[in-house]
């Protein structure tokens, strides 16, 4: 059985906007360790958005000015195997990406979690949000990058239910970012 692992940067107020986010080369390190450590990827449609970003970095096309430590991270996550969960987007996005339908969401995550493996990774705002309130995320990681942004949008807006955490892992970084590892208190 694998686990789902969320993992975000966050500011100290909790704005979770990745305009606002102040990665450097050892939290880079650290999210491409992270990608590699699991089977799979799932993101939502907009999430899945932004990372393609990194599709054209992994193929060589790389941005002049563009800082050497980031190219890992691009080549990890081209690598992974990953889900978008949309009903929007076309067919067959490439990348290697297989898409879920909306509504095919906690099935697909509850027959991935059954599977041998080493881990659901999943990333974003609105599908870990709706994993949380179904209870299926084990573990998640807060990297608290040390900013204060003074706006949203906030993590987990609108959850009904709170959610009990026990802490089960700190890494700190030299930058003063803290990642923070959770599981459930079930």
């Amino acid at each position: 059985m694998q686990p789902v692992r969320y993992s975000i940067g966050i500011t100290l107020d909790g704005c979770i906007d990745h305009q606002v986010g102040m990665p450097d080369a050892h939290t880079h390190q650290h999210s491409t360790e992270w990608i590699a450590s699991g089977d799979h990827l799932m993101f939502g449609r907009v999430t899945y958005g932004l990372m393609e970003f990194w599709r054209p970095v992994a193929e060589g096309r790389v941005p002049e000015g563009f800082p050497e430590w980031m190219v890992p991270f691009a080549h990890e996550i081209t690598r992974a195997r990953k889900y978008v969960v949309s009903d929007t987007l076309p067919e067959n996005p490439g990348w290697n990406t297989e898409l879920v339908c909306n509504a095919e969401l906690e099935a697909t995550i509850r027959r991935l979690k059954a599977e041998p493996g080493r881990g659901i990774l999943v990333g974003g705002v609105a599908m870990p949000l709706h994993l949380a309130a179904l209870g299926l995320i084990d573990e998640y990681e807060f990297v608290v990058q040390p900013r204060i942004a003074g706006h949203g949008p906030y993590l987990f807006e609108g959850l009904k239910d709170v959610v009990d955490l026990r802490l089960v892992g700190e890494k700190r970084f030299p930058g003063g970012h803290v990642a923070l590892t959770y599981q459930p208190a079930r």
